[in-house]
């Protein structure tokens, strides 16, 4: 499977450059002075809908979406658009990312920017917050409650959130055991890159209340926005359809239904 193929190559370059922990925790205090606490979810909690729009290069299924993006060229589009925050996929092989596109992605728009990888060892969380992340992507499908809220409380020290991502009702269960707060629905199966927003639709009824609900893939059009929004979503992360776009601003403004 895909997904068993970039973790097993995440765990290489973990072992190939062992980091050094201790360096990367005090460099982890000194950025998390520079950006507001828990802005990432903050963001998503206010009122109507809100748009986290997504910078990536390339993906397993799509193949290359944006030949060497402009990264603060479309962090400033989104933002033009009203976008409420930006998610950066950083993995670098199989999606041709870069963590240095996280700070680039957030001094351009002055939106919050969550960092999206497969994490499976902590001091990649700090490699986050020392470039610029105000949150992070867990992966329900790799961690296990304990591990859902060691990370949790690993990024709360620094003010920054977990963005807890399930594809199902299994997963689900570990991110909520976990005390996961801000909860992603994927549309997309990572194990075969299958799409389906009736993810959405079942999990998201599951999802206790006081909980910040994410849909994610699959989204592009407003239609998708107002059938995901009836099953209780306000948050959505829309990456390609919207890169692929002539005008990216006008492309958020019509999910948001800011072009009315």
């Amino acid at each position: 499977m895909i997904l068993d193929d970039i973790v097993e190559r995440t765990r290489a370059r973990l072992a190939a450059a062992p980091l050094d922990r201790e360096d990367l925790l005090g460099r982890a205090t000194i950025a998390a002075r520079q950006h507001e606490p828990h802005a990432f979810s903050r963001a998503l909690a206010q009122k109507g809908i809100s748009v986290i729009a997504e910078i990536k290069a390339a993906s397993p299924s799509a193949g290359t979406i944006v030949e060497n993006p402009d990264v603060e060229a479309i962090a400033a589009e989104y933002r033009q658009g009203g976008a409420h925050a930006i998610s950066v996929v950083t993995e670098p092989e199989f999606f041709r990312g870069n963590r240095e596109w996280l700070r680039r992605a957030g001094q351009a728009s002055g939106l919050p920017v969550v960092m999206k990888d497969f994490i499976i060892d902590e001091a990649q969380l700090l490699e986050g917050v020392v470039a610029g992340a105000d949150a992070v992507l867990l992966l329900a499908s790799l961690l296990d409650a304990g591990k859902i809220r060691r990370y949790i409380d690993t990024l709360e020290r620094f003010g920054c959130d977990a963005l807890v991502e399930v594809h199902d009702e299994k997963e689900l269960a570990r991110a909520i055991k976990g005390g996961a707060r801000v909860i992603g629905v994927n549309n997309r199966d990572l194990r075969n890159f299958a799409v389906d927003l009736a993810t959405s639709e079942r999990l998201g009824a599951k999802i206790p209340e006081g909980k910040i609900k994410v849909a994610e893939s699959g989204i592009r059009e407003r239609g998708d926005v107002e059938r995901l929004r009836t099953a209780g979503f306000d948050a959505f992360l829309v990456g390609e359809s919207l890169l692929r776009q002539d005008d990216r601003s006008a492309a958020v403004r019509r999910l948001t239904g800011g072009d009315r």
